[in-house]
């Protein structure tokens, strides 16, 4: 299976950076490659010209790219619409390879147009199907707004503006996964089809330029403030470990704080996640005190999940995150103050609960040194992406929708398929690759598996490639999206998507059988248990003995049933009933809608009818709460002999049942116990059976309950 990136020679990489912008776009007489290189036959016009630049950025003749895509793809037919896709494909992996290279391509114009017309020619890659787009393109170019300000203005409106363009200058879903993803910083293959989807919610399904030249440069700058922040002051007052990068920080401005609860105490403060923790510094004079430390790295059964807070431990607000964690005494509560929604406390719930996913599935594959960078790596850039799409569109995607890998992998129904490939996907990283890139041979080289996020982070200054002993000018990134094929990791997110729609059909289902009401959803339980209160009544009506035949004709039964060591097949011939009745149903309504399950609806009540049903089930509950704490109370007084005579008798008793249960076959204890049940309101024994259960409850009346003492715990609450 080949991958993206294909080594470049080390020479075309060490040359000076002004050359290098020049090579990309510009033709000069010196070029290795003719601008005027004839065109593909197979190829539709936008596809050749996008194989053009490729050819001036690699400096290879199109004649020889080809050559090496042919050499190395032998078994995809030619003049067809896959070898062209795949061709395609194989040029702009290369290139991309080549100029993401370098820190800054995201401000490049150059670059964010050659990467949409890269998907525009994979959408339309063969001369059969000619899009005529080439010039379309071009005029879309020329018309971009230079000016940043104007920039701004010109998407207030994306829908209006989405509207005007012709659609032949869209993207498509497929074409975007296919290219996207090979770009590291601006897509994941597990979570590309939802950015695409965020991307394009006000544009039909359809991916402009415009949009997408706005989320790239939306994403420079988010880049480029991550690196800022972790070279600033911020990073070194908190006194990170090793390889810790500030990925957020909240809280800064004074209008806007973030309130830190704790009990019924609360004091404002700003709050930064990185990629191994939280910290919290509470705002002093005109100083922050010393950051307290929220563990998200190690295993300390951390919860993190929205909740209500307020002041004074008022719970009025539904705008905070909640931690809780073995480390700590009680939770901590962060209040993000909004004055509407609450999607300040979404944000920040998602980045830190995708830090947390991220750390839980390092310990659950145990993965290694490089392992556990790319895996937060990734995380981190999916965080970059998340806050990029925010902050240029204000969208939060919901659960399924999510730009967060490792949220998604949590959301979705089969995401732990998801997380098996991605971990097959990091056991190719190897630990020992940077200590021996210098003895390998070239064909070495080129199998080499390296951690392409954390080189994204890395390349655009985030974290120093010092950090793990990686040369620099070695560098090869290879990504997760294949030439002409699809890998693993995106087999898997396409078969966990397909369980969406299956399961959002069924939590719809579920939604509509709500119903309100106490009385109602009891009536509905006792519907739906009708067959298992019916039996249960009439083996009560058996065991009252009211018919003597039939009661003893099921007596002789199970009398047959035990003695004859039947009881085991008991169970599963219940199952087996079960299964035959669920076959039978299948084929007889095989196509059929359910029908629906009527229930007769209780008699109306109002509010107060209703509160005071509630009062009266819960004194119901307390009532058997509190027989369930007696008997337990007077358990324990019988096992320390707070009355010895009852602790005597029932020492002697259990002595006499221990020696029955080992030398006594288990059938006729079994056949006992059902003829002392079964035969308890017999006519000759019913007398003698009431006298002795009234005999046991007076003695169990008279045995004293274990005292309990209540203490208050300390409420007291100090900073």
């Amino acid at each position: 299976m080949d991958t993206i990136g294909s080594p470049v020679s080390a020479s075309s990489i060490k040359k000076d950076s002004l050359t290098f912008l020049k090579s990309l776009f510009n033709s000069t007489e010196d070029d290795v490659v003719d601008s005027q290189a004839a065109p593909l036959p197979f190829l539709s016009p936008l596809a050749n010209s996008v194989i053009s630049s490729c050819s001036k950025i690699l400096q290879k003749p199109t004649e020889e790219l080809q050559h090496c895509f042919d050499t190395e793809h032998p078994n995809i037919m030619k003049e067809s619409l896959v070898y062209a896709r795949s061709f395609l494909e194989f040029c702009s992996y290369q290139a991309l390879n080549l100029m993401t290279r370098r820190p800054d391509y995201l401000a490049d114009k150059n670059f964010r147009r050659l990467t949409f017309d890269m998907m525009l020619a994979w959408d339309g890659p063969s001369a059969e199907n000619e899009l005529n787009i080439l010039q379309e393109t071009a005029s879309c170019s020329n018309q971009e707004v230079e000016d940043e300000e104007g920039w701004s203005l010109f998407y207030s409106n994306s829908t209006n503006m989405a509207a005007q363009v012709d659609e032949d200058k869209t993207v498509g879903l497929e074409a975007f996964a296919r290219i996207a993803p090979a770009c590291t910083v601006i897509a994941d293959v597990i979570t590309v089809h939802n950015l695409f989807d965020v991307l394009t919610m006000s544009s039909g399904h359809k991916l402009h330029f415009l949009i997408y030249d706005k989320y790239l440069r939306s994403l420079e700058k988010v880049i480029k403030s991550a690196a800022n922040v972790n070279t600033s002051s911020s990073a070194s007052n908190l006194q990170l470990a090793e390889g810790e990068i500030i990925l957020e920080i909240d809280g800064t401005v004074p209008t806007q704080p973030i309130f830190q609860h704790i009990g019924i105490s609360g004091w404002p403060g700003r709050l930064t996640l990185t990629n191994n923790a939280m910290y919290f510094e509470s705002m002093g004079v005109g100083l922050y005190d010393k950051a307290v430390k929220f563990e998200l790295a190690a295993d300390m059964k951390q919860v993190i999940k929205p909740d209500l807070t307020g002041p004074l431990g008022a719970r009025l607000y539904d705008k905070a995150v909640m931690y809780k964690s073995t480390s700590i005494t009680e939770p901590v509560y962060f209040e993000f103050t909004e004055f509407k929604g609450s999607s300040r406390r979404d944000y920040w719930l998602d980045i830190s609960l995708e830090i947390l996913y991220a750390h839980k599935f390092i310990r659950m594959y145990n993965l290694k040194k490089f392992q556990q960078l790319e895996a937060l790596a990734r995380a981190a850039l999916g965080i970059l992406r998340y806050r990029a799409v925010k902050e240029a569109f204000q969208n939060f995607p919901s659960n399924y929708k999510t730009l967060l890998c490792f949220n998604l992998a949590e959301s979705l129904p089969g995401g732990y398929t998801i997380l098996q490939a991605l971990s097959s996907r990091l056991s190719l990283l190897d630990d020992s690759s940077s200590q021996h890139d210098s003895v390998r041979s070239p064909r070495a080289n080129r199998q080499l598996r390296q951690p392409i996020s954390y080189l994204t982070l890395c390349r655009h200054k985030i974290v120093s490639i010092d950090e793990v002993g990686m040369d620099k000018e070695e560098m090869q990134q290879i990504g997760d999206v294949c030439v002409g094929e699809i890998n693993p990791l995106e087999m898997a997110v396409k078969q966990s998507k397909q369980d969406i729609g299956r399961a959002e059909a069924a939590q719809a289902t579920v939604d509509q059988v709500k119903v309100e009401g106490i009385d109602t959803n009891i009536a509905i339980m006792q519907e739906l248990l009708f067959p298992l209160i019916e039996s249960f009544n009439h083996l009560q009506r058996l065991a009252s003995w009211e018919e003597p035949s039939k009661s003893t004709v099921f007596l002789v039964l199970v009398t047959y049933v035990i003695l004859g060591g039947w009881m085991k097949y008991v169970l599963p011939s219940i199952f087996i009933f079960v299964a035959i009745m669920m076959g039978c149903n299948r084929f007889a309504n095989y196509g059929k809608p359910l029908e629906a399950f009527n229930i007769t609806a209780p008699p109306y009540r109002n509010a107060v009818e209703q509160l005071l049903a509630l009062q009266e089930a819960i004194s119901e509950l307390e009532a058997l709460i509190q027989a369930g704490n007696i008997f337990l109370l007077k358990i324990r007084a019988l096992l320390f002999a707070a009355l010895p005579q009852a602790t005597d008798r029932i020492a002697i008793l259990l002595v006499i049942l221990a020696v029955v249960f080992a030398f006594v076959p288990v059938q006729y204890l079994i056949l006992l116990a059902f003829y002392e049940a079964y035969t308890r309101e017999m006519p000759l024994r019913k007398d003698s059976s009431d006298q002795v259960l009234r005999r046991m409850r007076e003695w169990w009346y008279n045995i004293p309950a274990a005292p309990v003492q209540l203490i208050k715990p300390d409420d007291k609450k100090t900073k």
